[in-house]
């Protein structure tokens, strides 16, 4: 495995982020344990999850399988680099109150004590938003942070789903107050196939000195040989994936993409997780593995360098935006 700094911090994090969204919905506590062991054993300390993720009625499922892992062995939580998320409501189904979700002071100290308990931990290393709060302002949010990090339960802040502008508004105010460093990293939808986080959001995390730890990097499968499996007849595509190859324009876009990699002989899945860790300001993506073999082919993406002419292939089969501001402003 290789490391990086994320952001401008002094921590050392994975290429490879495992994201955990799949474990309860899709993926059993023993295959999920399964699964952050071989994380854990290819090298991979930094592990991404949520308080909502397990959803609907079982909402805050997944922290609890983390949780119950963690408890296995002290190593384990000394190992990994934990982060996870606030924002969503956590109430039951139908019985949401208010103050039970977003980002005021009120939920913040209630939803930080609630993931510590469910993870079994008594520090979160990355507390991440999971949405801009349009309600509430920073200066409360920092207040309440400052308070978290004061106590030893949070060490570091992270955001999620930011535009460009409130990571610059953000940190602006974290400087203005002092106490805290802002937010060291922003999670985004950033993919070979969706590249507008190039125009706004990747170059003010760069200003700002925050990683960038892009989600879904194959597009809700897009990007992993969706056509190809079809054909075979393997899993279909679903959701973000069979709408977009609904347009015949972006099935030809796709198809091509995969007639590139299977003339390089490299699968599509992997070199679209190789292209990221080419980019500018990318501390790694999130890789969400229902099963040991996708984990296998995450970790193969690490090693794999695409070449310079494959590169630009690329570029030119899912062309970005430019660089910011000229994309948009001539």
């Amino acid at each position: 495995m290789k490391y990086t700094q994320l952001g401008r911090t002094g921590l050392k994090v994975s290429r490879l982020v495992l994201g955990t969204m799949n474990f309860g919905p899709q993926t059993d506590e023993a295959d999920s344990h399964a699964i952050m062991d071989a994380a854990l054993d290819a090298g991979i300390n930094y592990f991404d999850t949520a308080n909502v993720y397990g959803w609907g009625e079982n909402k805050g499922r997944t922290e609890e399988i983390i949780g119950s892992w963690f408890a296995k062995s002290p190593v384990h939580r000394d190992k990994v680099v934990l982060a996870t998320k606030v924002y969503g409501n956590m109430a039951a189904e139908g019985d949401a109150w208010p103050n039970h979700d977003k980002l005021s002071a009120v939920n913040i100290r209630r939803a930080v004590d609630a993931s510590l308990k469910r993870l079994g931990t008594d520090y979160i290393d990355i507390y991440q938003f999971h949405h801009v709060d349009r309600a509430t302002p920073f200066e409360e949010i920092w207040q309440a942070i400052d308070t978290l990090i004061q106590q030893g339960k949070i060490l570091y802040v992270g955001s999620s789903n930011f535009p460009g502008y409130k990571i610059a508004q953000a940190n602006e105010i974290a400087a203005r107050r002092g106490g805290t460093i802002g937010l060291v990293s922003e999670q985004c939808l950033y993919n070979l196939a969706e590249r507008r986080a190039e125009m706004e959001v990747i170059p003010a995390a760069q200003e700002y000195g925050l990683g960038v730890i892009p989600w879904s990097p194959l597009q809700g499968g897009l990007l992993g040989g969706v056509i190809r499996k079809e054909i075979q007849g393997g899993r279909r595509a679903s959701g973000r994936a069979a709408d977009t190859l609904a347009n015949p324009a972006s099935r030809a876009q796709i198809q091509a993409y995969e007639d590139l990699l299977d003339k390089h002989g490299i699968e599509p899945g992997e070199a679209a997780l190789a292209w990221l860790l080419t980019r500018p300001g990318v501390t790694g993506p999130i890789v969400g593995p229902r099963t040991a073999e996708q984990l296998d082919s995450a970790l193969r993406a690490v090693e794999l360098d695409l070449s310079e002419e494959l590169l630009a292939s690329l570029d030119e089969i899912f062309p970005g935006p430019g660089p910011s501001p000229e994309a948009f402003a001539w």
